[in-house]
């Protein structure tokens, strides 16, 4: 896709993200409109991944760590088409599929996640397979910049350099913001470049919500031969919406009516551009 198509592509997942956290009355909407611009380039530029090849061992992985996310991960799935979009009109209903972690039971999940810092071992492991079995398919992480500090994560950066990962990519979605106050008051991993380069990362950082600069970075994989790539994508949580960006409150809410009129009128104004 172009940028001017994946710019267009992002609007519509925001007004979708919005429309089933509505009638869910549930969901962490900040954080998912802070990733929705990196899953758009993965799914629609970068992955071998379709409803057709879903069980192909050559596919590549995508693993979403920060699971809690879910709707965005929902609405770029249903519009590949995994499964029907009307689908989510059950979001967080008794004995839906679609919960707000990612299950298994969902078309297109690879795994179940959730559980803060679970995404990068699980992600380590399924690449290390790929080497093993000598097969050629790549496996990215997104992971939120506040379950950093659980140590899992590093123990699965050192275990990744040490086999030399380089089909294994990282993605940070670094908002700067977690549910209980900014990453850097709760427990900063700042400079965080410097220190999966110290674990044997190869890094780069990008504005998260520049379609152009993703693909770029996405298109240079591997960083470097022999060493696992980490992108740290800087962006901003509740982005699209004025009233959500940079706010707390919003790691976990529900718009109101007028709220959401709002934020569908501002989506508007966005598409038009």
């Amino acid at each position: 896709m172009t940028v001017n198509e994946l710019a267009n592509k992002s609007v519509q997942y925001r007004r979708n993200i919005l429309k089933y956290i509505m009638g869910a009355k549930a969901g962490h909407t900040g954080g998912s409109l802070s990733c929705i611009d990196i899953l758009n380039v993965l799914y629609n530029n970068v992955l071998n991944i379709s409803p057709e090849t879903a069980k192909s061992a050559t596919r590549d992985r995508y693993i979403q760590s920060k699971g809690h996310t879910v709707e965005a991960l929902y609405v770029v799935l249903a519009d590949k088409g995994f499964f029907p979009e009307s689908d989510l009109e059950t979001l967080c209903q008794y004995k839906s599929h679609y919960i707000g972690h990612p299950t298994k039971k969902v078309a297109g999940v690879e795994q179940n996640t959730g559980s803060l810092g679970h995404g990068l071992p699980l992600s380590v492991g399924t690449a290390i397979s790929a080497k093993l079995d000598e097969l050629p398919f790549r496996v990215f992480t997104l992971m939120g910049d506040g379950e950093l500090p659980e140590g899992s994560n590093w123990e699965a950066a050192l275990l990744a350099s040490h086999y030399k990962l380089d089909n294994l990519c990282a993605i940070v979605d670094k908002n700067t913001l977690q549910i209980s106050g900014p990453t850097a008051d709760v427990c900063s991993t700042d400079p965080l470049d410097k220190k999966f380069e110290a674990f044997g990362w190869a890094v780069r950082q990008v504005d998260g919500h520049d379609f152009q600069a993703l693909t770029e970075a996405f298109d240079a994989l591997p960083f470097e031969p022999g060493k696992p790539s980490l992108i740290i994508a800087n962006t901003i949580k509740g982005k699209g919406i004025s009233y959500m960006e940079n706010q707390l409150k919003w790691h976990h809410g529900v718009p109101d009516k007028e709220q959401y009129e709002q934020a569908l009128a501002e989506l508007t104004i966005a598409g038009k551009e």
